[in-house]
Order: C-alpha cells, then sequence, then structure tokens
C-alpha cells in the first residue's frame, strides 16, 4: 500500500511538472496597431466595401504557419493568430484603406440612396512567414463601383524583410497589408474622382 501511495505521488508530480512545463499560447493580430479611420475635413462623398477576404488552404487555420530555407513547412501549436488568417487580413485592409481614405467601410450595412459604394475583393494568392527572413503577401484584387459593370483587378505583392521572433514576422505582415491597402486605396481614389485608374 505504501509503495502503491509512493508511485501515485510521483506520478502526481511528474504530471504537475509537465503543466508547468508547457509553453504559454501566444496570440497575435494584424489589425492591432493599425490605427483608426483618419477624421477628414470634407468626407469623400463614397463609401467602400470589403467583403470577405480569401487565403490559401494550407494558411487557413489559426496556428501560425511557418516556412524555412529548406523548404519546410512547420504549424506551431503555440504561436496562433486572434482570429482565422482570413479575418485577420480582412479587418487589417478595411482598417488601412477607410484610414487612407477617410471613408467607412459599409459591408452588409445599408446605405443611403445613390451614395457611391466602392467594393473590393481580395484574393491572397500567398501568405508567407518566414521568421527571420520575410514575411510576403501577394493579392489579387479588384475595385468595382457598385452598379456598374466596370472593374479594375489588380496584383499586388508585398515582401517585407524581418528580425527574428515571431512579434517581427506580425510586424512585417502587418507592413505588407499597409503596402497592399495604399495600392487598393490609390485606384478607389482615382476612379471616384472620375479618372481612369490603372494598377
Amino acid at each position: 500500500m505504501m509503495r502503491y501511495q509512493t508511485a501515485l505521488a510521483v506520478a502526481a508530480g511528474l504530471l504537475l511538472a509537465g503543466c508547468a512545463a508547457a509553453p504559454p499560447e501566444h496570440f497575435y493580430s494584424l489589425s492591432n496597431g493599425m490605427g483608426v479611420p483618419a477624421s477628414a475635413a470634407t468626407p469623400p462623398g463614397y463609401y467602400i466595401e470589403l467583403p470577405a477576404v480569401t487565403v490559401p488552404q494550407q494558411v487557413a487555420r489559426y496556428q501560425m504557419v511557418v516556412s524555412s530555407e529548406a523548404g519546410r513547412v512547420d504549424l506551431l501549436e503555440h504561436e496562433r493568430w486572434s482570429a482565422m488568417p482570413a479575418s485577420e487580413i480582412g479587418q487589417a485592409l478595411s482598417l488601412a484603406i477607410t484610414g487612407e481614405l477617410g471613408t467607412v467601410d459599409v459591408f452588409r450595412t445599408p446605405t443611403a440612396d445613390g451614395a457611391p459604394v466602392y467594393r473590393i475583393s481580395t484574393n491572397v494568392q500567398r501568405f508567407e512567414s518566414a521568421p527571420g527572413q520575410y514575411a510576403l503577401i501577394d493579392a489579387v484584387w479588384s475595385v468595382r463601383l457598385v452598379g456598374s459593370t466596370k472593374v479594375l483587378t489588380c496584383r499586388s505583392v508585398a515582401n517585407e524583410p524581418v528580425g527574428g521572433g515571431y512579434d517581427a514576422l506580425v510586424a512585417g505582415h502587418r507592413r505588407a497589408v499597409t503596402r497592399i491597402a495604399a495600392d487598393i486605396s490609390k485606384a478607389v481614389r482615382t476612379l471616384a474622382s472620375g479618372a481612369g485608374a490603372g494598377c
């Protein structure tokens, strides 16, 4: 009986030690630090609408997916996005574009009759994370005035060098989102002015 109790105590101690040694989970967001829409003295007179973003299936998960120089891809159980990457990218793009243009994202929100709304569709074709090397977002996006058949379709590739650590990696992805948002904002602004926009 004494031997059984001793074995039980040792097993409990090992279990507690294992739990104490388990690394903590860290959660990251692309939209944190993106700021809020800038207040414009004169609103632009139009809205944007940014439906759900699509991302490659292999990165459509909460865990970070990182790659190495050897071509290996690792799934990090303890380094996670606070929302699915498609949602993270969509929210970050929305914040960056509305901040750049001084307008509002009215996706799934009623607007006044006749108010111009520019719909922005975004298909992320590559979302690559290489700690200590780069953060890359390759996106094909289009802008269309709702009610019009004319569509401008472009591609933006933002490849940001990053330092070591996951905080630096996420910061690199935020910079990449900002660069893509700047391309999209420029196209919306040009289309809204009545000029012919190009990529």
